[in-house]
């Protein structure tokens, strides 16, 4: 894929097809539909309906919380009719409102699921680190007027990386059943004003990056030494953590999968780091139970009952 390509107005799709969605999650309560709030799937699953003609349901690669924003969500559902790849495009991009736009589709076999089939999963999230407040970047950037230092951040936050019980930084309201994930790299760097976390994994719990990067701020401003990350993951105990960075700071920039897939390859976002210049899917994704498992290794029983409810 690249910025320009031009999309097919004469195959019709059919069958199961995943798509790629960006969204500004400001006005919205997250991804999922909730029947008291505006949410992104309800928008989504009205546009496409118009579009098919007939209700479409969609599934998403994760659930992202009231005012996250999100520039490659992946969905899929099951079309009840044949359209174009320019069809789908441009007819739900046409319904949905501006801050909601499908970016491609691509019809996958049956096996495909955008959430079950997901092997990583990967956000950033943005600090402006400024004496004065941002205005451009407001919707999409979290302002600190603290100075942080950055290098100091990353090297506290290595001891995340791994399976643990993330206890500590997750919601009071979290619903998984289990508190283990296992962090495939987290990353906090500094680009002028801007200090990025850059953060993979094979799920995550309710809140658990708003957590970290909140406590990860303490550390920047010295109020924290870089031992303190490591301590509060060794509480496994959220009433003991810090405070919760605040949504509007949150980027969901991918969702991986099996290479047989072949979903289209693009820059990360969010647009403000574009000139990092890293695509989709250049990232190794260590090796796990749930990896082979999803790749399509049954692990052992044992394994098996360790797996995480991604």
């Amino acid at each position: 894929m690249t910025l320009f390509d031009r999309f097919d107005e004469s195959t019709p799709l059919t069958g199961r097809i995943a798509m790629g969605v960006e969204y500004d999650g400001t006005h919205y309560c997250g991804f999922q539909r909730l029947s008291h709030a505006a949410s992104v799937q309800a928008s989504l699953e009205k546009a496409l309906a118009r579009v098919a003609g007939e209700p479409i349901t969609v599934h998403a690669s994760g659930r992202t919380d009231s005012g996250v924003h999100a520039t490659r969500q992946i969905v899929h559902f099951d079309s009840p009719v044949a359209r174009s790849e320019k069809a789908w495009i441009f007819g739900a991009n046409t319904n949905l409102p501006k801050d909601i736009a499908v970016r491609w589709v691509k019809t996958v076999p049956d096996t495909f699921h955008s959430r079950l089939s997901a092997l990583a999963r990967r956000y950033r999230y943005l600090l402006i680190n400024q004496l004065n407040r941002p205005v451009l970047e407001r919707a999409n950037v979290t302002w600190c007027r603290d100075p942080l230092d950055a290098a100091a951040m990353h090297r506290a936050a290595q001891v995340l990386v791994g399976e643990h019980d993330f206890s500590s930084f997750r919601a009071a309201g979290c619903r998984s059943k289990a508190p283990w994930r296992h962090l495939h790299f987290i990353e906090v760097r500094r680009h002028g004003a801007f200090v990025v976390v850059d953060v993979q994994g094979n799920a995550f719990l309710h809140h658990m990056i708003r957590n970290i990067v909140g406590a990860l701020v303490s550390v920047g401003r010295g109020s924290q030494d870089e031992a303190y990350i490591g301590r509060l993951l060794a509480l496994r105990d959220r009433k003991q953590g810090d405070v919760t960075a605040p949504a509007c700071g949150l980027h969901f920039v991918d969702s991986r999968y099996d290479e047989s897939f072949a979903l289209p390859q693009e820059p990360l976002g969010p647009n403000l780091l574009a000139f990092t210049g890293e695509w989709t899917g250049e990232r190794e994704i260590p090796d796990s139970p749930m990896v082979r498992h999803r790749r399509g290794h049954a692990p052992s029983a044992y394994e098996a009952s360790k797996q995480e409810s991604a």
